[in-house]
């Protein structure tokens, strides 16, 4: 972290999550993430003061319980993990950062950082959890600090170099994910 990010942050812990992290916490904390083709949102209910983030990689994907590498899951599990720290769905609030264009392969609407906008934007829609930042899209790698009691987000785009550790960490995740596991049958890919 960047020697202003921390006199900002000082006073509170701070959280760091990766691809398929949740985290939601009713005291003051900072979650901190660093995005590319990901997503991450961030949900708040200002009354209890009490917020959380998650991060993930593809919309939906194999059925795993508790797995929040794919959206589905992981917007899920965050908005439990929220009313667990205390907050109250109605009020709840969201922003929504990622989804950029940063792996070295060919733009299409269906391809995994625009599918993953529409399905975050989709899935607060049908929830009726009001957006009230984004930040999605383009072709930057994003590192976000998202305050849980006040909703103060930082966010700073990556330069090249840190577009290409997002970039590495992407890579070898969608890798992960098209190799069989180990107990299964060899003429099935996980993807």
């Amino acid at each position: 972290m960047s020697a202003s990010a921390h006199q900002l942050v000082e006073g509170r812990p701070i959280q760091s999550i990766h691809i398929g992290g949740v985290f939601a916490d009713r005291r003051a904390t900072v979650v901190r993430t660093v995005l590319g083709s990901c997503i991450a949102v961030c949900l708040r209910d200002p009354g209890a003061k009490t917020g959380g983030m998650n991060h993930f990689m593809l919309p939906s994907g194999a059925d795993c319980v508790g797995c929040a590498r794919y959206g589905v899951q992981a917007m899920e599990l965050l908005i439990n993990a929220c009313m667990k720290a205390g907050a109250d769905r109605r009020r709840l609030e969201a922003k929504v950062f990622g989804g950029g264009h940063v792996l070295k392969i060919r733009e299409s609407d269906s391809n995994v950082p625009k599918s993953n906008i529409r399905f975050a934007l989709e899935f607060l829609a049908t929830e009726q959890i009001p957006i009230v930042s984004k930040d999605v899209g383009g072709y930057a790698a994003r590192e976000v600090y998202f305050f849980t009691d006040t909703g103060r987000t930082l966010l700073k785009r990556l330069t090249p170099t840190g577009i290409a550790e997002v970039e590495a960490e992407e890579r070898e995740q969608l890798r992960q994910f098209s190799m069989p596991a180990a107990d299964e049958d060899d003429n099935v890919t996980l993807f």
